[in-house]
């Protein structure tokens, strides 16, 4: 199968997000003097994972996501703080994260000599566009579809239809979509008929009833797949 239209996710997939996570809570905590404990570490990761996957379902909104999860991660230990607040440093120290994926850069030039290649994510726009520009990938892209900008988010079957709307020329039988998630980008790609590519390095099980078309534990194997 030949595919023209390539929809990738960024975090996990070609950026190295919990790389970008580790260096972005470290340097927040020393910003607030406070102690980076593995707990604290551990439970924010916990916290974060539930927010973002209640944000996809629709039960909760990007601001509230964003507004709440320091709040909760502080009181959960004991403290009150302004959340909001601590949410805009964090994420500036975010932005400044962009590390590829072993072997992301090389197979984004190869892919866009033949295929067209755009960015879908639910990242936030700001954030997501200032680490695909420094990361210096944005030239492989066509366009970036972000969910803050769109108004709806993966797997929401209205996040891909904008998507399809805006590439000229789209045609499902001809879409791959590749991220690392199984809530989001995979059963995003199900429910909207278009053919996918897990991308799972650490060889996680699959606990969803969702199955992607492909399964791949590193990046180079998706040129065998898209051509």
């Amino acid at each position: 199968m030949s595919y023209a239209t390539l929809l990738f996710d960024i975090d996990d997939t070609i950026l190295d997000f919990q790389s970008s996570e580790k260096r972005a809570l470290k340097k927040l905590f020393q910003h607030l003097n406070k102690p980076l404990t593995p707990a604290i570490a551990n439970y924010y990761h916990q916290l974060n994972t539930i927010l973002w996957q209640r944000y996809e379902k629709g039960n909760l909104t990007r601001s509230d996501l964003l507004n709440s999860r320091f709040t909760l991660l502080f009181r959960h230990f004991g403290e009150d703080i302004n959340g909001a607040a601590i949410e805009k440093t964090y994420r500036q120290y975010l932005a400044e994260g962009h590390d590829p994926i072993p072997g992301a850069k090389q197979l984004l030039m190869a892919l866009s000599q033949n295929h067209e290649l755009y960015i879908v994510t639910n990242g936030i726009a700001k954030t997501q566009e200032k680490r695909v520009h420094e990361a210096g990938i944005a030239k492989y892209f066509n366009q970036m579809f972000i969910s803050e900008n769109i108004g709806y988010q993966k797997p929401q079957r209205a996040f891909f239809d904008f998507v399809a709307h805006q590439i000229k020329h789209f045609d499902r039988r001809k879409a791959l979509v590749i991220g690392d998630s199984l809530t989001s980008d995979i059963l995003g790609a199900a429910n909207y008929g278009l053919d996918s590519v897990w991308f799972n390095p650490h060889h996680a099980l699959n606990q969803t009833k969702t199955q992607p078309t492909y399964q791949i534990d590193k990046l180079n194997a998706l040129t065998a797949i898209c051509n």
